[in-house]
């Protein structure tokens, strides 16, 4: 057929083609081939997370080697008996505040009559204090030895790690001339074998002493209250000195030859309540604090945005009118446009001083942990994660309760049931499956969130005190986010610490794979149960 009598269709779909396909196979080439190019790039950031991390645990093993068999584990358990020796001097030290507030406040007295009243508390307790110095003594003694014999050995594996990669170029002369040494560890452990003895008499001495300073004429408490704390004072003394025999069995029962076993690497770094880096000490890898801090503000930031965002969306999508829903909805999403960092800085300029002036007034004094001490902590740092979780909350329950048939709430209707009945019977139960993954989806979103919690949370490396109850979200935590976020850019590439951030990494990309696949479950169900 000549080419002016071909038909319209066909010359039109011949100058569609390009390199042979037509235009819808290219339209599905273009999609397809970024859909490639992003499951490819998931995979090599999957790879390469795991590749980094992966050897943190051999590392961990060793240094946990190194920490037994130089001795470090052998005065760690004298440290923690100096350690629970200090806390009790603390207590007695706010015992003393205490009662400086109520000579002062109470009784109207002045500065100097208040300390002139507490000269016989503030003897008492330097008396308490000085009980300690023997075993000071001691601890700092051998901690010199083992802190010594640690460097000596770190040191040797250097230079055995120099030699190995000199080797590995093929320069054998300069690898011959990096010179190691022979360090005889039974010698260098003989004092702590020799203080094992020792020891038991100096913790009778120890006892004697904090019982003659209890024994001393105790000194008046002006109120029952304070009468009652130093009673436990006595108490916290006594179960103190009953857990001697308990640190004595265990100095008598370790063993710096008893090897180190693999899952001790993985146990000690999941189960740690200690992250403590570039220590002259011992460095230690628990990612528990991390953890509970993260949950702990995620907590806080779901308390106020699901109510919030799934209030809202149940308002917008059920009860306002269309000019309602034109203000509120580009509102509520403009809010996941203000960048983390503006929130963060808003945290720490208004929010965070705001909260504490707030929680000193007299009138809020029975919330607990108010009034609040530090002003950057998990309660600052939930609350504005919570703006950040309302957006992705309020649009996903939105869409949920969209997607309910309208059958059903034209049938609630027809049986003679109100609107609100409708919406709370029919119309959330109908969506809830929806909404729960809403909710997950919004805490995946807090739980990976990084500059708020670094510039708001605190950045304190400790498990908060629960005995506190509710009081413990005014502590300031840290986070896994944050720890990456602050310590990744100080760190050498390939060493212990460089790869216990990355398996900080791996436990993050595992809690949002399973929050992911729990909603993704769920919107399945909730799909299922519409269908």
């Amino acid at each position: 057929m000549p080419p002016s009598k071909r038909p319209e269709f066909a010359i039109r779909k011949t100058r569609t083609r390009f390199l042979g396909l037509t235009m819808d196979e290219c339209i599905q080439a273009f999609f397809g081939g970024n859909a490639l190019v992003a499951v490819i790039v998931l995979g090599l950031i999957t790879v390469f997370l795991f590749r980094e991390g992966s050897g943190f645990f051999k590392q961990n093993q060793s240094n946990l080697v190194v920490y037994r068999t130089a001795g470090l584990e052998y005065v760690d358990h004298l440290k923690r008996q100096e350690e629970n020796h200090t806390a009790l001097t603390r207590y007695l030290f706010d015992l003393r505040v205490r009662m400086f507030k109520h000579i002062t406040e109470v009784e109207g007295a002045s500065l100097a009559e208040a300390n002139q009243r507490l000269m016989a508390f503030d003897d008492y307790s330097y008396d308490f204090g000085d009980t300690i110095e023997p075993l000071r003594g001691a601890v700092y003694d051998l901690s010199e030895l083992v802190t010594a014999t640690k460097t000596r050995m770190l040191v040797n594996e250097d230079r055995l790690v120099e030699r190995q990669q000199l080797r590995d170029a093929g320069s054998t002369g300069a690898a011959a001339a990096v010179e190691t040494q022979t360090i005889d560890l039974v010698a260098a452990r003989q004092p702590l074998m020799a203080f094992k003895p020792t020891y038991g008499q100096l913790n009778e001495q120890f006892a004697v002493s904090m019982r003659s300073a209890l024994a001393a004429e105790a000194p008046t408490m002006p109120t029952e209250e304070l009468a009652a704390r130093f009673t436990r004072f006595n108490e916290l003394v006594e179960q103190y000195i009953d857990g001697f025999p308990a640190i004595e069995a265990e100095l008598a029962a370790w063993d710096p030859n008893r090897p180190i076993p693999t899952w001790k690497a993985w146990t000690s770094f999941i189960t740690g309540e200690r992250w403590l880096t570039a220590s002259f000490w011992q460095d230690l890898y628990g990612v528990l604090p991390l953890l509970t801090g993260s949950l702990m503000v995620s907590m806080v930031a779901l308390f106020i945005a699901v109510p919030l965002g799934v209030g809202a969306a149940i308002y917008v999508n059920q009860l306002a009118s269309v000019r309602e829903q034109n203000i509120i909805k580009p509102c509520i999403e403009f809010i996941s446009a203000i960048p983390s960092v503006v929130l963060g800085f808003f945290g720490i300029a208004v929010l965070g001083q705001a909260i504490r002036i707030i929680s000193q007034w007299d009138f809020l004094s029975w919330v607990p942990g108010f009034p609040v001490i530090e002003r950057l902590n998990a309660l600052t740092a939930g609350v504005l994660l919570a703006l950040i979780a309302v957006p992705t909350i309020f649009t996903l329950a939105e869409d949920a309760l969209q997607n309910v048939p309208r059958a059903f709430k034209e049938a609630s209707f027809a049986l003679g049931a109100t609107k609100l009945q409708t919406i709370i019977r029919i119309i959330i139960p109908a969506a809830l499956s929806g909404i729960i993954s809403a909710v997950l989806l919004g805490f995946g979103r807090v739980v990976g969130e990084t500059m708020v919690v670094l510039l708001c949370a605190g950045n304190r490396i400790a498990i908060p005190d629960f005995t506190e109850g509710i009081a413990a979200f005014t502590q300031p935590v840290h986070t896994m986010t944050g720890i990456i976020a602050q310590e990744m850019g100080e760190v050498v590439q390939g060493g212990i610490h460089y790869r216990a951030l990355f398996v900080v990494g791996i436990f993050l990309f595992f809690i949002a794979l399973f929050i992911n696949f729990l909603a993704q479950k769920i919107v399945q169900r909730y799909r299922i149960s519409i269908g």
